[in-house]
Formats: structure tokens, sequence, C-alpha cells
């Protein structure tokens, strides 16, 4: 089995904390995988005194390497500071898709009775996020001004990726954006879901304008759905859908970069919540999120070793919730640690009983 090297992305207070915590589930010992761990230190101190060289240098090992693993970070509000490393990330590995999954956790009610998955493909760049902006005139005549772009590549990766994620979830390609205000700009990205529609008949396809997706999801409890987004549209929507299932420290988040056949090069776990400072130091952060994010970033290693110590941190991590293994924000009293300790006890259990069975 080949060796795989994984970027590790080193964060700040309770994101690195939950780092450490992510990468116990990834031992060599534990999961039986060979390797490596490439560490960069994204603190914002060190950002600051490299001005943010460590950052341009971790992107260039996650292209080599293919695989990355990265700890909340601070950004700092002050114009001018070293800003978030994140779109320097993104921009490094040509990271055009988000991908984060709302799944039902254990024993914890959902919003609305929802029990299905559901995944949000959004776009990684573009949109509102890194347009120009400017203000004219004064008083009550000011005006605020935007431009903003998408490009028909990520609305490819986005509407191509959702129809793959959907397949792979049994789930309905659900939602979009709002192509009757503005057709020119957001009818690109349903240009290309319906585009993409056409290419997988298997799949069931059901567009609808952005706000009425926010509507339905309230109604929409059996079935899994897969939602194409915007960035801008995405991020709300992710923030909302993760959320829904009781916490957003309970899923993972997925950064894709693709070459020009829509094949994933480049894959960047961690978790969607930041670094959560009024919890640093305290041992009860929920580490689920960055163990989940472990998992997911095993199932891109494209070998049946990699997905069977996926599936078992899965798993593992769902059933020590079951049995009431929880943190606070789950209604439990369990650490940081703790909750961990109980993932690999019951990861070693089940690759052990796996192996015999066999």
């Amino acid at each position: 089995m080949e060796k795989k090297t994984i970027v590790v992305m080193e964060g700040d207070q309770t994101g690195q904390e939950l780092l450490e915590e992510g990468l116990r589930v990834l031992d060599a010992d534990l999961i039986g995988l060979e390797i490596e761990f490439k560490r960069f230190d994204l603190s914002l101190e060190n950002r600051r005194a490299t001005n943010n060289q460590v950052v341009h240098d971790a992107a260039a090992a996650m292209r080599e390497h293919g695989f990355g693993y990265k700890a909340a970070t601070i950004t700092p509000e002050v114009s001018g500071d070293v800003g978030s490393p994140n779109a320097i990330l993104r921009k490094g590995i040509d990271g055009t898709v988000i991908v984060r999954t709302g799944r039902r956790i254990p024993g914890i009610n959902p919003v609305a009775g929802i029990n299905a998955p559901i995944s949000v493909i959004r776009m990684a760049v573009d949109d509102a996020y890194g347009a120009k902006e400017w203000r004219e005139g004064e008083g009550v005549n000011e005006i605020a001004y935007r431009t903003e772009k998408i490009s028909r590549k990520v609305c490819r990766g986005v509407a191509e990726y959702a129809f793959q994620q959907a397949r792979k979830m049994n789930a309905k390609v659900f939602g979009g954006p709002k192509f009757t205000v503005s057709p020119v700009y957001e009818g690109m990205l349903k240009e290309e879901m319906d585009q993409a529609a056409k290419a997988y008949p298997g799949v069931k396809y059901d567009p609808q304008l952005i706000d009425a997706t926010y509507a339905l999801l309230m109604n929409t409890t059996g079935e899994p759905l897969v939602i194409p987004a915007l960035n801008r549209d995405g991020d709300c929507l992710s923030d909302l859908v993760l959320q829904m299932y009781g916490s957003i420290a309970g899923a993972e988040s997925i950064l894709l970069a693709f070459d020009d056949n829509e094949k994933v090069t480049t894959v960047m776990a961690e978790a969607p919540h930041g670094t959560a400072p009024g919890l640093f130091g305290k041992n009860v952060a929920n580490p689920m999120a960055m163990i989940l994010a472990a998992a997911s970033m095993l199932t891109f290693f494209g070998n049946k070793e990699a997905d069977t110590a996926a599936r078992a941190i899965y798993e593992s991590t769902l059933e020590a919730i079951v049995d009431g293994v929880r943190t606070a924000d789950l209604g439990g009293s369990t650490s940081t640690s703790d909750f961990t300790d109980e993932v690999i006890r019951r990861i070693r259990t089940k690759l052990e009983v796996w192996k015999s069975l066999a």
C-alpha cells in the first residue's frame, strides 16, 4: 500500500487543540495506514512573522501531496494585517468547491424532524467574496457598489460534483441560484446544473430558487438532498443546514480542487467552525468535526484499507454519541480528550473484529 503524505496546518486556540485530537485517530498504529505528516504552523503569530509565506508554503505542499488537514485559525479584523489564510490556501491549490454535509447526530433532536443527510456543494471562490467595493456620494445620497464575478469553470465543478455526491448518497439534487432574477450571472450555475443533469440521468433533479430552497428545507425530512450553490448562498446555507442537526461541530468541511476532467486532485479537510476562544484550554470543546474531517479525507485515498478506516471512524464517532458520550454542546459532560479516547477505543475494536470476519 502506497504511503500517503498529509499536510497538517496548525492553527489557533481551540482550533489547534481539536486538530491534535483529530490527528490521534489518524495514528498508524490505530488505523493501519502508512501516513506521513508534514506540518506547517499557520498560527496567527507565525503568519505575521513570515508575512504569510508559511501559508503559501502549505498550499504548495498540498498541491504536491494531494491532502491537507487544517485547524481553525484566527482572522484579524484590522485592515492591513495578514488576514485569513483560507483565501490564500484556496487560490494556492486552485480549490473551487466546498462540501459540507449535515447528518443526523444520534440521540440529538434535529430541527423540523429532519433525518436524512443534506450536502451543500458551494463555490469556494468568487461571487461576493473578493469583490471590489466602493462608495460614491455623500449623506443620504451616498451609494455603495460591488463588482462580483463567477466563472463557467467553477460553476461546472460545483454542478458536476453535486451530481457525483448525489449519486454516492442516493440523494436528490435540489435547490439552486436565483436564476429568474439574475439570468446572466446566477443563470450560469443553473445552465451547468441542467447540463450535468443530462449526464446523470439516474439522479433525481429538482431545481429550485434559493429563497424557495430555504423555505422547502423546513418541509423536507425523509429524502437525502444535495444543494449546489453560489459562494455567498452556500456559506449561509451550510451554516444553517449543519445547525439544523444540532451542532455546527457535528460535521466536516472539505475543500476540493479538480483537473480539467473534473477529477479531484487536492483535498483539504477541516472543521466548519472557528477557534472558539471562550473554550480554549478548558478541554470541553467538541472534537467531532475534526475527527469526521479526518475520516472524510481518508475516503479520497482511493484504496480499500483507507475506506475501511474511514468507516470505522465515522461509525465509532456516531456510536459513542448514541451511548451518551457527548460534549457539552450536545447536552453531555464528556471532555474533549475523553470523547476522543472513547472513539479510539471503538475504532480499535471494530478494526480487530472486521479482520476476524474478513
